[in-house]
């Protein structure tokens, strides 16, 4: 609990990382001052790209005592403002699920080079962002903890598998090592309540260990201040959620 008598001080740099096949892609790290141990968060950004909310969202966890890192995962297709590659992204059908997994793998490796850190390494994502943190969460052991806000296409269609995404996250659900918490609005599409249904049944039927929330009058992206889909009430109590489930966990 922060008081007003406090020293406060953080580091927040971008720094290079090996990603999946050994790569070396940029991250952005913030991190408290202090020798720790601090428990540590990976941020998987959205499709918007690795933007400016996603930068403010790392020097927040940082400002909360963990050692946050969001690895660039459009790094490979190229350079430039934000919107403008995560443009190419979506014309090039998306990034690859098994690429993605090796970059997290890469950032946990990272994470836990570092002597500041405690061992303890959740997964944060929004969007495509909390899609992928549940995928890797499935396929890494080694993750404590995932926090997925509204990710889409954790449930899939048959019809809508293709090579770089060849099998829906849910069906990993078996494997899935650490608790999670879900925010979702009832007013999105994607995931729709029904596909959040499907996906709170797989947990149970798992015997997983979860915590969903599901805001009425939200819809997707209701975090995000700077856009019209910003619901500030749904917001703030998701964020404290947050903050109470990885204090919990990590």
């Amino acid at each position: 609990m922060y008081q007003t008598q406090m020293y406060e001080g953080m580091l927040a740099e971008t720094v290079t990382i090996s990603g999946d096949g050994n790569t070396l892609i940029n991250a952005y790290l913030a991190r408290p001052l202090g020798a720790g141990p601090f428990p540590a968060v990976i941020l998987l950004h959205h499709m918007p790209g690795w933007d400016e909310w996603y930068r403010e969202a790392t020097r927040r966890f940082a400002h909360h005592g963990y050692v946050a890192l969001s690895p660039n995962l459009y790094f490979r297709v190229g350079h430039g403002a934000p919107e403008d590659v995560a443009v190419k992204v979506r014309a090039d059908g998306g990034i690859s699920d098994d690429g993605v997994v090796g970059d997290v793998a890469g950032a946990l490796a990272y994470l836990r080079s570092l002597p500041y850190v405690s061992g303890k390494i959740g997964l944060f994502g929004t969007c495509s962002g909390g899609r992928h943190a549940y995928l890797a969460a499935c396929r890494l052991p080694t993750v404590n903890a995932i926090v997925d806000c509204w990710g889409g296409r954790v449930v899939m269609a048959e019809k809508d598998l293709n090579p770089k995404t060849p099998v829906a996250p849910i069906d990993y659900t078996a494997n899935l090592a650490c608790p999670l918490l879900g925010l979702f609005g009832n007013d999105d599409t994607s995931p729709s309540p029904e596909q959040v249904d499907l996906h709170e049944q797989a947990l149970i039927a798992h015997g997983k260990t979860y915590e969903f929330y599901r805001y009425p009058g939200a819809g997707h992206g209701f975090f995000y201040y700077h856009r019209p889909n910003y619901r500030q009430e749904q917001a703030v109590d998701g964020w404290e959620k947050i903050w109470q489930f990885l204090a919990k966990h990590l």
